[in-house]
């Protein structure tokens, strides 16, 4: 038995989001806004997985992990600020957050979920 693969916003090197059974992937992803700050883009961020995952028939209350990339490590607690504003209370996934060089030198934060569906 085969499980069909269905990729959302498909593009040159990644799709945005894959579902997979009953599993949902979204890809790192960043802010537009790069010249605001690591929260306000964070919040941004956030906003952009609510709507991948609702695409995917899920929310944030199934996220099962999530992977967090800072440029700068001293900036978690304005990362924390909007996530801890964010995620379900009652539902928080699994979570790492490290620091990386990032795309662009303007990209404070990248953030990649999985979730259940």
């Amino acid at each position: 038995m085969s499980t069909a693969i269905k990729r959302h916003q498909p593009g040159a090197v990644l799709s945005r989001c894959v579902e997979y059974g009953s599993l949902v992937f979204v890809a790192g992803t960043t802010a537009d806004n790069k010249s605001a700050p690591c929260k306000a883009q964070t919040e941004e961020i956030l906003r952009k997985i609510d709507a991948h995952l609702a695409a995917a028939g899920s929310d944030k209350t199934k996220i099962l992990s999530a992977n967090v990339w800072l440029a700068d490590i001293a900036e978690k607690e304005q990362m924390d600020a909007a996530w801890k504003a964010w995620v379900d209370p009652d539902n928080k996934p699994a979570r790492a957050c490290v620091e990386a060089r990032l795309g662009s030198p303007d990209t404070r934060v990248e953030i990649m979920v999985t979730a259940a569906r």
